[in-house]
């Protein structure tokens, strides 16, 4: 991170800035929608994932949204919304949602700076990460639910559950 910070100047710099910033020194395809949006593509071990951060100065808000294509079928979708309660209670930073329109799974978290506080690279940086992180560890409960027939519950069990060892 500290190669982003030589970058940045020591005053206030818009949050969106910060994240082009983060987007170019990681080589992260990126879009500056606008002043105060951007999108990135991060490649992660499953998939590519779509994220939006957009600035709001009217509250103070950066918001993240963390998208991927997920469409489960119509028989899976009373055990998957299940799932989403199972997953979201274990996440602290964020939430996961469906939107069954765009047929995308999309993780959302936000991080607010009132008061006159200014976001700093490392927070930007952790948000992006947190949500690649959060869609990485839940993916495979997601596929295991919406295309198998496991219980929500044994899907987050086998998702999170850790290795030890080595073979």
């Amino acid at each position: 991170m500290a190669a982003v910070e030589h970058y940045l100047p020591e005053t206030d710099v818009h949050p969106i800035d910060i994240a082009e910033t983060l987007a170019e020194q990681c080589s992260w395809d990126f879009d500056r929608v606008g002043e105060d949006q951007i999108s990135v593509a991060i490649e992660g071990a499953w998939r590519t994932y779509s994220l939006s951060l957009a600035w709001s100065g009217h509250d103070d808000m950066l918001r993240l949204v963390c998208t991927f294509d997920l469409n489960p079928p119509e028989e899976r979708i009373g055990e998957f919304y299940r799932l989403l309660n199972i997953v979201n209670d274990k996440i602290w930073g964020g939430s996961f949602t469906l939107w069954r329109e765009q047929k995308l799974l999309a993780y959302r978290c936000g991080l607010t700076l009132a008061g006159g506080a200014h976001a700093t690279p490392e927070q930007i940086s952790a948000m992006l990460h947190s949500a690649i992180a959060q869609s990485e560890r839940f993916y495979p409960a997601f596929q295991l639910v919406g295309w198998s027939e496991e219980s929500a519950e044994l899907a987050v069990k086998i998702a999170i559950d850790e290795a030890y060892g080595t073979a």
